[in-house]
């Protein structure tokens, strides 16, 4: 059995607490008093008690109530995805802007979404035991050098939008929540500022090896080409310039 179940918004009727913490202790129960053999719980690399996220904090106390309800549970702990229609690339290449935030230069370790969905089938078979498994992207890069990946594929020109403080992003992303789809909530400004956990993947324990965000970022993004280049070769940017240290 797999909990997928998570949200990266809080709404008037479903905050953090009750989705990543209760909802994901009462699924767990559950499956423990319904005799389930397996349960794999879907949890993020950067869940953390001490982060200044509220998200983060509630991945990590959702992950331990799951292990007190079901002891054997494996928890899964990927960093943020990219595919079709996702919140990272989709997101990056429309709304620059708020991808400029510290400058730039936060750190991230993006993970194919097909690599993770194949990791999730791999650990069925395997009989159940209490782990933890952190499945990063393989490489560390800034959303700066993601932002001029995404102009070098989409051939559209990097964004010219200032960088907005902080203090404002959390005022304009605190305005935003009035609106019944909020484009950016505060705790999303403030995973903006938070580098990736620099935690070794465990992809040889699940049989994948995860591939490079460069090798399918033309496939989600292609679609942002205008006509005249929708099939003009790619050329990529310098790692040499962008990747963080």
């Amino acid at each position: 059995m797999y909990n997928l179940v998570g949200r990266d918004y809080e709404t008037k009727n479903f905050d953090y607490a009750s989705i990543h913490v209760e909802g994901a202790e009462r699924i767990a129960t559950i499956a423990a008093q319904s005799g389930v053999s397996k349960l794999v719980h879907v949890s993020h690399l950067n869940a953390s008690h001490d982060s200044k996220s509220k998200f983060y904090q509630s991945k990590a106390e959702g992950e331990e109530r799951v292990r007190a309800a079901f002891p054997d549970a494996t928890i899964v702990r990927p960093a943020s995805m990219y595919g079709y229609e996702d919140k990272l690339l989709t997101n990056m290449a429309v709304w620059p802007i708020w991808w400029k935030l510290n400058h730039g230069e936060t750190k991230i370790r993006p993970v194919h979404v097909l690599d993770v969905a194949q990791a999730l089938a791999n650990l069925m078979p395997v009989p159940p035991m209490p782990r933890t498994l952190s499945l990063p992207g393989p490489s560390t890069l800034t959303f700066e050098y993601l932002l001029e990946l995404i102009s070098s594929v989409t051939f559209n020109p990097p964004s010219r939008a200032p960088v907005i403080p902080k203090s404002v992003a959390l005022a304009l992303a605190k305005l935003g929540q009035s609106v019944w789809w909020p484009t950016l909530t505060p705790d999303e400004v403030e995973r903006r500022f938070i580098n990736d956990a620099d935690t070794a993947g465990d992809w040889d324990a699940v049989g994948v090896t995860p591939g490079e965000i460069e090798h399918h970022a033309v496939t989600y993004l292609r679609r942002y080409r205008s006509a005249e280049n929708l099939v003009r070769p790619t050329v990529l940017p310098s790692r040499a310039n962008l990747l963080s240290d």
